[in-house]
């Protein structure tokens, strides 16, 4: 950092407190290498140190407490096992406690000493009316009177192997403590520009990483804490919105100028329905990007449903009129082959050559469709990942779109774009995972956004019901009167990776069971899991689409943008297994048609709270934006649609689901900031040009993210 970067950089052995062993430790256990790293690790709580506890005055198990008193006796017991723990009998003037160790017993064996005063800290747990807490942190009264005038202790993450070396948060502290007295300002230079932090009352950053680690008092913790989510959030909208003006710089695309007669033919006469508003404003954005000669880069949004392949088509169109061509890329070759279905039925008789290309076309029907490609032939080509392989080369690709694009790695997305050698193709990123505002602003902050948000008229709200175990008879007669209607049926069951033998067991029960509902030859059921080939997972889809059989019995979630209108029933089995978003997904399966369409949530009594929070949210909205949101706030961003393998998410304070405001002022901010000087080459925003060029030797790949 700054001028005394070579400080920062000091590796993690020759921190005072640490040596080579302990180094090693760090290194292994916690990825921390250098004194930079030690100091931007933060804690993840804090003890409050002005608050003692009398033991007779715990009536309940809860939080952390802290308690003062004489440790009375210690003692080394094996298990059966041979493993050693530790037990400890504590008391105050108003009662005992027993302590327990069942890590590092012979290290703290040795370190504590029966008969002296100790102030103590843990969590207590009541069993049979005997108080006990385990793996207390322990101080000795008479080397504690510096923390005790304190008022918070830091608490850093630590791992079984740190805790049985000894380098518990206690010996963490001590190192932290040393660190930063011998740390100056000159060692953090300031990485905000002045006006934001007179604007904001923000502290410096030398200060919040004083106050990270030892707060003297609440307002010092806050203060530090909201700088520290501020900067973090602010450097990641700096670089995206450098980024866009880099690649808009960078990257020149043809301009489609012409609106010609295949785009006005088919909007004119083979639209057969009304375009939703929603989808009329996503067109308007998207044809005033290919107008120009800037790359067009911009994710369309749109729930289940919307109509976003139609979207897709039309822009096609403007490409293929101005004499370019197009190519989609979906995930899978199911969701692949389904676009190239229902967009060479939507083209009709238009006079458009569309080609179907994945990785199991082999031989003649291959080099048909690569010369094609390359002569300029084929207009529209949809396919999987087959299309980035370097065999594929086209006449002029004016248009990429790439369908569920988180599902492709960063360099892959890549690849299908640098397909042209003096233009860039225009590129359109589009995902039916419904993506909350924080999360596509941290995200995708160098893409122009469009959102459908309005489903074609005529669609019918799905009906969600939750259902346990004993609604059962009620199911089998539902089933029985929907299929009477000429209907078919989803049922799913949850797939977990680990216990895939049992997932199948499962599955087989369940459809063994149907067969006593639903006997052949009256009845067809269509199975469908992980370890099948894929041709044989086709077969059976298709038998389901061709309406050969009425149920669809399923381990591997049914792919995103599977279309069968005629089936209205998605039954999940065990729903407490499934996240949110992939709830969603799948109750977007049915509901396709016009009819009535029902997803049903079976579940057993026994479910965390978590669970019915997940339930209650699916039964009382099919808003994919609402649950997107009520998704991040359950699991938070990592976990949601492959967002973690980004890099952009290792913020090491910010809550993307809690800091909405924080957020909103680093990208207001960040926005003002490269508009006024998109180099960053004024002296005011010195500061700011000096993080950047560090944060991009850290992360080299960042001028490719879309």
């Amino acid at each position: 950092m700054g001028n005394n970067q070579n400080i920062m950089d000091t590796p993690i052995e020759y921190v005072k407190g640490i040596g080579p062993v302990k180094g090693d430790i760090f290194r292994k256990e916690l990825n921390i290498h250098t004194l930079q790293d030690l100091l931007f690790t933060f804690p993840f709580r804090y003890i409050d140190r002005t608050t003692f506890h009398q033991i007779k005055d715990i009536k309940a198990e809860g939080d952390n407490i802290q308690l003062k008193g004489t440790l009375i006796s210690i003692e080394k017991i094996k298990s059966k096992s041979n493993r050693s723990r530790l037990q400890g009998m504590f008391k105050d003037s108003t009662g005992f406690l027993e302590l327990v160790w069942f890590q590092g017993a012979t290290w703290l064996d040795k370190t504590l000493k029966v008969g002296e005063e100790y102030i103590i800290y843990g969590r207590v747990t009541i069993f049979s009316g005997k108080k006990t807490m385990a793996h207390p942190e322990m101080e000795l009264i008479s080397e504690a009177a510096v923390s005790i005038s304190k008022t918070f202790d830091p608490v850093y993450r630590s791992t079984e192997k740190m805790d049985g070396k000894g380098i518990d948060s206690k010996n963490r502290r001590k190192i932290m403590k040393l660190l930063l007295q011998s740390i100056t300002p000159e060692d953090i230079p300031e990485s905000l520009p002045p006006f934001i932090l007179e604007k904001l009352r923000i502290c410096s950053g030398f200060d919040a990483i004083q106050w990270i680690h030892f707060p003297q008092t609440d307002s010092q913790r806050e203060l530090a804490t909201n700088r520290i989510k501020f900067e973090e959030f602010f450097y990641v909208q700096i670089r995206l919105l450098q980024s866009k003006i880099y690649r808009k710089h960078k990257y020149r695309s043809a301009a489609f100028t012409t609106i010609g007669s295949l785009f006005n033919t088919f909007y004119s006469t083979l639209l057969e329905f009304e375009l939703t508003n929603a989808q009329k404003k996503v067109i308007k954005e998207i044809r005033s990007d290919l107008g120009n000669t800037t790359q067009m880069n911009r994710l369309l949004q749109g729930d289940v449903g919307s109509g976003k392949t139609i979207v897709a088509l039309l822009s096609m169109l403007i490409a293929i009129d101005n004499g370019f061509q197009s190519c989609i890329m979906a995930p899978t070759e199911i969701l692949a082959q389904q676009h190239y279905t229902s967009i060479t039925t939507a083209l009709g008789d238009l006079p458009v050559q569309v080609a179907f290309l994945s990785g199991s076309i082999k031989g003649k029907k291959r080099e048909i469709i690569l010369a094609g490609l390359k002569s300029g032939e084929i207009k529209i080509i949809i396919g999987t990942h087959a299309l980035i392989e370097h065999q594929v080369e086209f006449q002029h690709l004016g248009l990429a779109i790439v369908d569920e694009q988180h599902r492709f790695g960063v360099a892959q997305r890549a690849s299908l774009w640098k397909k042209n050698d003096q233009l860039a193709p225009h590129v359109l990123v589009m995902t039916a995972t419904p993506i909350p505002r924080t999360l596509a602003m941290t995200l995708y902050g160098d893409l122009d956004v469009s959102v459908i948000d309005e489903l074609p008229p005529g669609r019918k709200e799905i009906q969600t019901i939750h259902k346990f175990e004993s609604a059962r008879p009620q199911l089998i007669q539902f089933m029985h009167k929907e299929i009477a209607k000429g209907r078919q049926i989803y049922i799913v069951y949850p797939l977990i990776e680990e216990s895939e033998k049992m997932d199948l067991q499962n599955l087989q029960d369940g459809y063994e069971k149907l067969l006593q509902y639903f006997p052949m030859p009256d009845y067809q059921i269509s199975v469908v899991h992980g370890r099948m080939k894929s041709k044989d997972k086709d077969w059976e889809m298709q038998r389901f689409i061709s309406k050969t059989t009425q149920i669809m019995v399923a381990t591997t979630v049914i792919e995103v943008g599977v279309n069968v209108p005629n089936a209205s029933v998605m039954i999940i089995e065990n729903t407490e297994r499934f996240g949110l978003s992939q709830l969603h997904q799948l109750r977007g399966r049915v509901g396709r048609g016009a009819d009535q369409s029902y997803c049903i949530l079976m579940t057993d009594y026994k479910i965390s709270k978590e669970g019915k929070e997940r339930i209650a949210t699916m039964v009382r909205t099919n808003n994919g934006f609402e649950i997107a949101e009520a998704d991040l706030k359950l699991r938070g961003p990592g976990d949601i649609q492959g967002t973690q393998q980004s890099g952009l998410l290792d913020f090491k304070l910010l809550n993307i689901s809690a800091d909405k405001q924080i957020m909103d002022a680093a990208r207001h901010y960040a926005i003002q900031i490269i508009e006024d000087d998109p180099r960053l080459e004024r002296d005011v925003h010195q500061n700011i040009s000096i993080q950047v060029a560090k944060l991009r030797i850290k992360n080299k790949d960042w001028a490719r993210v879309s």
